[in-house]
């Protein structure tokens, strides 16, 4: 089935598991708001999980390892590019402006490779994106230090790929290597759940946290694994991001 896309019951939503056995189907229908026909599997919170937890882990990889760099969060890398280039430091500010780039290159071609291969009925345009991924991060693993500047820039590219290919956990739009647009969207409709007691509003902000909850054990992980494995630590990701992969086929079949 091309798209990945699987059927899924309503009692089979992640946090609905507790009510199988006290609420009807046309009840769970009311409170997911209709979301419980068709759902792609990059859309399973059990995947949005393992990619949030890859993404912590290379953010922390490229701090702690790779010259105090920002894989995920260009914020950080557009505060010092600006702090060092106007301060006259430009190798400095260079430095942090190369990821930038390159982040921008990645949201650009995953949007081309989505627009190419989306109704390709032979592999899917994610696992493309993934194959991409691992490729690219298996590499970083074995450049040296001396190198830096260039791992940083393939960890930020496949950051890229990653946040413009999996968007969306059970229909809401989320990102998987950044936090403050999930912290926002769940302390939101936890504010919604506590002012009107809409049991889908509370639903969506688990969501949300859990995803922000992952990501963050995955940035810990992340820095145990730098101090011991050193420039290596980044291998775990292409072997989760591998596992991912293996999931999506077989939901397919």
């Amino acid at each position: 089935m091309n798209g990945h896309v699987r059927a899924h019951r309503c009692d089979e939503l992640f946090f609905a598991a507790p009510m199988k056995k006290t609420m009807n189907r046309d009840r769970k229908k009311q409170i997911y708001g209709g979301k419980c026909s068709k759902m792609q599997t990059s859309e399973s919170f059990r995947l949005s999980a393992f990619l949030s937890f890859s993404g912590g882990l290379q953010d922390a990889y490229t701090y702690n390892v790779r010259d105090h760099v920002f894989a995920n969060a260009q914020t950080g890398n557009v505060v010092l590019m600006s702090q060092n280039l106007m301060q006259g430091n430009w190798s400095d500010g260079i430095h942090y402006m190369f990821p930038l780039l390159s982040f921008a290159a990645g949201i650009f071609i995953a949007e081309r490779i989505e627009n190419r291969f989306k109704k390709s009925r032979g592999i899917h345009w994610r696992q493309i994106v993934l194959l991409i991924e691992i490729i690219m991060l298996g590499a970083v693993g074995f450049m040296p230090r001396s190198f830096n500047v260039i791992a940083n820039m393939m960890v930020s590219f496949s950051c890229a790929l990653q946040v413009q290919t999996f968007r969306k956990v059970h229909g809401y739009g989320y990102a998987s290597t950044m936090c403050i647009g999930n912290l926002r969207s769940g302390t939101e409709s936890l504010s919604k759940y506590m002012r009107n007691k809409d049991r889908k509003s509370l639903i969506k902000a688990l969501h949300f946290f859990g995803i922000i909850f992952i990501f963050a054990v995955g940035a810990g992980t992340g820095g145990i694994l730098s101090a011991m494995w050193n420039t290596k630590a980044i291998l775990v990701s292409p072997a989760i991001l591998a596992f991912v992969a293996i999931l999506m086929i077989r939901e397919e079949r």
